[in-house]
């Protein structure tokens, strides 16, 4: 029996020999022979294989390979458009031999023809950018046999994965990290499926899935608005993780409550103020690596000069994480319908994170904000969470 590291460690290698042998040659034949074992023992499982390569990590199926930390050639993989490689069935070895050498020309910038794109959709493994269904990239990636995973099929199965961690909470079972970290890392290479920072958002279908359908939308532009503020990948992430989790409080709050359309009695109101020490305490309790989650769900309503809730008995400055988290928390919201009330334009939406600038919120984070979504205009990807997708 395979496994993952040892594979990929043999795939490096045979694309390092390549570049040194021509075909036939033992030594390069050799390294091939190596690599096709390792992927053949991968592929005695009911799942077939399927790799996610992020810039610092790499992921198999939907756990970080540890071992391969910062793994050199997961980012050259990165940089030439490779972000994805599926097995849809096993392979034979000439099969795999056509797939390395596609996987080569890549790296090394060769031109491919049409009759070796036809071969290769044919193979069963598919390779590329996961980009958007219908998106087209640049004529380099476009020669490429494309992904079919879409951001549909990502937030829809992102957006299920949460509803079950939400439910567990809900029955009194702890936040499990490695799905939280799962969603992140999914909705991270969604979020860079065409070399470029596409933000995807999801729209309701039904209110009561606010909690659900919110918690995403906040993990992306917190993601977004970290990068672009030069946060280092790990940031990025952790950040993401923050504003995923920011609302946990809310899951033991009954539905009728969140959904209310009128006002709240003062006992409903001291429930949802009650949310972010709740989701702290929820946090805390589950996983110590959460700790920057557990501060944001603390203080992301709290404001710039004090005010929000809870009410601290000092005044002090919140965390950068949480200053972020409550601009993207704020901006979702009132872009949402609610039941009281309709949804808010984007422009009206600015214009009052503007106004709150300096009181409620950061000024210099509303700055990178309000540009990063006017520079992200035209790539901002909505969708119902019937999972149909549109273009605003």
């Amino acid at each position: 029996m395979s496994d993952p590291v040892r594979f990929l460690n043999a795939f490096a290698h045979a694309l390092a020999v390549m570049t040194l042998y021509p075909e036939g040659h033992p030594s390069r034949e050799h390294a091939v022979d190596d690599a096709y074992t390792e992927l053949d023992g991968l592929s005695t499982g009911a799942v077939q294989p399927s790799f996610t390569f992020l810039e610092d990590e790499v992921v198999f199926g939907r756990e970080p390979l540890r071992d391969l930390k910062v793994w050199d050639w997961g980012r050259r993989l990165v940089a030439a458009g490779i972000q994805r490689l599926e097995f849809e069935r096993r392979v034979s070895r000439d099969e795999f031999d056509g797939f390395l050498q596609e996987i080569l020309a890549r790296l090394t910038l060769s031109s491919v023809g049409t009759s070796e794109q036809r071969q290769m959709r044919s193979l069963g493994i598919r390779f590329g950018s996961v980009g958007l269904q219908g998106q087209g990239g640049d004529a380099d990636l476009a020669a490429v046999p494309a992904l079919s995973t879409t951001l549909e099929l990502t937030l829809g199965e992102e957006a299920d994965t949460l509803r079950w961690l939400q439910q567990h909470v809900q029955n009194d079972g702890g936040i499990p990290l490695i799905e939280a970290e799962a969603v992140v890392r999914s909705l991270s290479v969604a979020m860079h499926g065409d070399r470029r920072m596409v933000l995807p958002l999801l729209q309701l279908k039904e209110f009561d899935q606010y909690t659900t359908t919110h918690s995403l939308n906040v993990a992306v532009l917190a993601m977004g608005l970290a990068e672009s503020l030069n946060c280092s990948a790990k940031d990025v992430r952790a950040f993401g993780v923050a504003g995923l989790l920011h609302d946990i409080g809310k899951v033991r709050i009954p539905i009728e409550v969140l959904t209310k359309p009128g006002r709240l009695t003062a006992e409903e109101r001291l429930m949802m103020d009650a949310h972010p020490v709740d989701g702290a305490r929820l946090i805390m309790q589950s996983d110590d690596d959460l700790e920057l989650a557990a501060v944001v769900a603390y203080e992301h309503h709290i404001m710039l000069d004090g005010g929000g809730y809870p009410r601290l008995h000092y005044h002090r400055e919140c965390s950068l994480a949480s200053r972020l988290v409550h601009v993207c928390d704020v901006y979702d919201a009132l872009r949402t319908h609610r039941p009281y009330r309709e949804a808010w334009s984007s422009e009206k939406t600015i214009a009052y994170l503007r106004s709150r600038a300096g009181s409620e919120f950061d000024p210099a984070i509303v700055d990178a904000f309000t540009t990063l979504l006017a520079a992200a205009d035209a790539e901002i990807r909505v969708l119902h969470d019937d999972r149909s997708a549109i273009v605003p």
